[in-house]
């Protein structure tokens, strides 16, 4: 995709998340649109920060370690998150490199991040994913056991959660789980929901999404190498 299709596309889902917060009853400017760049060249996800997007999601901390010093060292306001499966063993580059980690999803990571924390001084804002659909490949804590989940983070990891997460199954209404979350966030005393994605970030904020997670819809079909 080129540059100038993927400010397009920006610009497109800009309009479409204002039209879906106007239509929802929610002020405008309430949803954070964050920029999945995974799998695209930093030109391309250059010129979308040059059109103004500050906020940026990724899946692998390997592929973010190459790509995001350099864009940073030019615009250190950028906000990155980490939205794919962490392994414990990155737990320390995810640490130093993210702002926000919205995929904490077993006792394992969230120990490893307390740690890791405390060793470098620096405090990245988490989310707990849920794995609202109980599917077996996918990553995130039972929807029965995510509240007690938050708890213990909180009371024995010392860890600060800002919200929860979810990735519907694909071939089923994303409504039920999104509004499974928004209740499990409630249960917790969350105020964050990141929920929805390229084909249902308009229905993730009829159910409450602070941010939604696009990509496809602003940079096209994932490029692969």
């Amino acid at each position: 995709m080129s540059e100038n299709e993927a400010v397009a596309g920006l610009a497109l889902v800009r309009a479409r998340i204002g039209e879906a917060e106007k239509q929802a009853g929610r002020p405008a400017g309430s949803v954070l649109l964050v920029a999945v760049s995974k799998t695209h060249e930093a030109a391309t996800i250059r010129s979308v920060i040059e059109a103004g997007q500050r906020v940026f999601g990724e899946n692998k901390v390997q592929e973010a370690k190459a790509k995001w010093p350099a864009l940073r060292g030019d615009h250190p306001e950028i906000e990155l998150r980490l939205i794919g499966p962490l392994q414990s063993n990155k737990a320390g580059e995810a640490v130093a490199l993210f702002d926000v980690i919205e995929t904490v999803d077993r006792e394992k990571i969230a120990r490893e991040l307390g740690k890791e924390m405390e060793k470098q001084g620096r405090r990245p804002r988490l989310y707990v994913q849920v794995n609202t659909g109980e599917e077996a490949q996918k990553a995130g804590i039972a929807p029965g056991e995510a509240v007690a989940f938050v708890e213990r983070c909180r009371s024995e990891y010392g860890l600060s959660i800002e919200g929860l997460m979810c990735i519907p199954p694909a071939d089923e209404n994303p409504g039920p789980h999104f509004a499974l979350l928004e209740k499990l966030a409630r249960q917790a005393g969350l105020s964050k929901l990141s929920m929805g994605m390229s084909g249902d970030y308009e229905t993730a904020i009829g159910f409450g999404a602070t941010s939604v997670r696009v990509g496809s819809a602003i940079f096209g079909a994932r490029e692969t190498h």
